[in-house]
């Protein structure tokens, strides 16, 4: 069977589907983690919790299971029923939405498959994302775990791991999508454009994780100006945690600061990048998407900003979020045009 772009093109459709299943997921995630309520579902029930409490008698033995955990006790023990069904169903939609991008995979792969459409290498690439879907789940109760005896919200070392992974599928299958679009224009170029592109890459990857862990010390919603923090450029207590390594993963002050600047570089270097590919390259697709990443890194430090200063509403926090993954987006498409460019850039 031929594996032309044509023949392909179902293939690349149902790729960009998931792509949007899982960009939207991760907003979820985002409001879950803002409403506090990753916490609400105490168990992993795979199967059978794909069910909502159907009855009251089934609400109240959710919430009775909820009211075991240090959340409960220590931080909403005088939460209602009527609270606790908020929560719970953020969480609920959260792991549902999981278990739909599942389907939402493996059953056309598993038709592609079948009818020879995908073969070869790009066949076991498919399987190989199928399977990162699968750990990607079972970290995600891994982070739930982590907040249900000791602590009274996740760890934030383990959610960093849960939206890392999860933009590691992400930027795969934005890849395959890329891969399967054909009509390379032109002579591939290397050497230093694809070069700048990777850094990019590697600061927005950087800068979004630097986010993960604002998000799991709820800095955010601490030193609410800016461009100080609580009138000083570096913060008091900066480097105050024993050992000093742990500063940059906990101590708030630090981790607000790191993200805060890492922003400033990344925009800083998104904006050399695009003035590089307009001055560089002379493909116009190049150029117009690069001119779009710029918008988007602008966009997303002002939204940063304005979530900071107004405490990160559930809201720009979510628009934030979004933002994140807009950039990451159209740098990886900015990078894949940059090296199929008409003009060398040697």
């Amino acid at each position: 069977m031929t594996t032309s772009t044509d023949a392909l093109r179902p293939v690349r459709l149902w790729l960009v589907l998931c792509a949007a299943m899982i960009f939207a997921m991760v907003v979820i995630g985002g409001v879950t983690r803002l409403t506090e309520s990753g916490l609400s579902i105490t168990e992993w029930r795979p199967v059978t919790g794909t069910l909502p409490p159907l009855s009251l008698a089934e609400w109240e033995a959710e919430f009775a299971k909820y009211q075991r955990i240090p959340e409960f006790r220590e931080k909403n023990a005088s939460m209602t029923l009527a609270e606790f069904k908020t929560i719970f169903w953020w969480e609920y939609v959260h792991r549902l939405w999981g278990r739909l991008i599942g389907l939402v995979f493996a059953l056309p792969l598993a038709w592609f498959a079948v009818t020879g459409r995908v073969r070869g290498a790009l066949l076991w690439k498919l399987v190989g994302l199928l399977a990162l879907g699968g750990l990607q789940g079972a970290i995600g109760w891994w982070m739930v775990a982590s907040g249900l005896v000791d602590r009274t919200d996740v760890s934030p070392y383990r959610l960093a791991v849960h939206l890392s992974l999860a933009l590691v599928i992400y930027t795969l299958i934005v890849n395959l999508v890329l891969d399967l679009g054909g009509g390379d224009r032109g002579v591939r170029t290397g050497g230093p454009t694809r070069r700048f592109g990777r850094i990019v890459l590697g600061a927005i990857g950087i800068t979004i994780v630097a986010g993960a862990f604002v998000a799991g010390t709820d800095a955010g919603f601490v030193y609410n100006t800016y461009p100080l923090m609580d009138g000083r450029l570096v913060p008091a207590g900066y480097g105050d945690l024993s050992p000093w390594w742990t500063n940059p993963f906990e101590n708030v002050a630090a981790v607000q600061f790191n993200h805060r600047w890492l922003a400033i570089l990344t925009l800083l270097l998104v904006v050399a990048y695009v003035g590089w590919v307009h001055a560089r390259l002379a493909d116009q697709s190049a150029r117009r998407l690069a001119s779009w990443l710029g918008l988007s890194i602008l966009a997303q430090v002002g939204l940063g900003i304005l979530a900071l200063l107004h405490a990160v509403p559930v809201a720009l926090g979510a628009a934030h979020q979004a933002g994140a993954v807009i950039v990451l987006t159209l740098a990886l498409a900015t990078h894949r045009a940059a090296q199929h460019s008409a003009r060398s850039d040697h």
